[in-house]
């Protein structure tokens, strides 16, 4: 049997225990197509627990996402969501597959993007890493910040409603 509890698990004192990769980073790829990847993201990743290989995967809206070994795992075992009919189950396993790349740092912490996915994820030279819970996302500077620009108020809404409920949660477990 398969495990598919790759990349959270409970510690010895019942706290959930996930990969939660955080910041941006600004980077410019080399003359060799080599991008380093921040020791600050590499840091927050526990070899032990998360695997020393990676995926590169094209994910949602042409971003190109760096995985941990087990984070990638967990998701292309786990199959898309909601797939009713076998021709979805079948085409989302092919392309998890065949769009990922296992890739490996050198020792210098930078990572070799092939001229194929460069293209496919039109990026250019001067790229902004960003840690997304368990995955890195690689974006043209340019685009991510016109993204935050697009999306920074929408964000500011979001975690400012996030925040009450937890605090309001907190405040029920209070009172009992």
């Amino acid at each position: 049997m398969i495990s598919h509890n790759l990349v959270a698990r409970w510690d010895a004192s019942g706290i959930y225990i996930m990969l939660m990769l955080t910041g941006e980073y600004e980077h410019t790829l080399d003359d060799k197509n080599r991008l380093f990847i921040s020791n600050k993201l590499r840091g927050q990743i526990d070899v032990e627990e998360h695997g020393s290989s990676f995926y590169l995967v094209l994910g949602a809206n042409g971003v190109l996402c760096l995985y941990p070994e087990k984070s990638f795992q967990q998701i292309a075992l786990a199959g898309a969501p909601g797939m009713g009919a076998p021709d979805e189950a079948v085409s989302y396993e092919r392309l998890s597959f065949a769009l990922a790349n296992k890739v490996e740092l050198d020792r210098q912490g930078r990572l070799l993007l092939s001229e194929r996915l460069r293209k496919r994820a039109k990026l250019e030279s001067n790229l902004t890493l960003v840690g997304v819970r368990d995955h890195i996302e690689l974006w043209n500077t340019e685009n991510w910040e016109r993204y935050l620009e697009d999306n920074l108020d929408q964000f500011q809404s979001q975690i400012m409603q996030a925040r009450q409920s937890v605090l309001q949660k907190q405040s029920r477990e209070l009172d009992v």
